[in-house]
């Protein structure tokens, strides 16, 4: 899986975001993610993909975009 499905996925599964509101300009809030969330989904990426989030600085005003290239950027090529 790469990460714009783990994210994609996560949201669906995890957080009961409907696949219809996932868009890569959407804000985080929109989809109801508050920074406990955002937190959350943090630990769920980093266990699903083995990697290491903690230098990505994220918050509700970001967008799905914002958050999958910030996952793509820690993913070992």
């Amino acid at each position: 899986m790469n990460a714009a499905e783990v994210v994609n996925t996560l949201l669906v599964q995890r957080f009961g975001v409907a696949p219809v509101d996932i868009a890569e300009e959407a804000p985080l809030r929109s989809l109801r993610l508050d920074s406990l969330a955002l937190e959350e989904l943090r630990v769920l990426i980093e266990e699903r993909l083995d990697i290491d989030l903690d230098e990505v600085t994220l918050t509700p005003r970001n967008t799905v975009g914002q958050l999958v290239a910030a996952v793509d950027g820690t993913v070992p090529a």
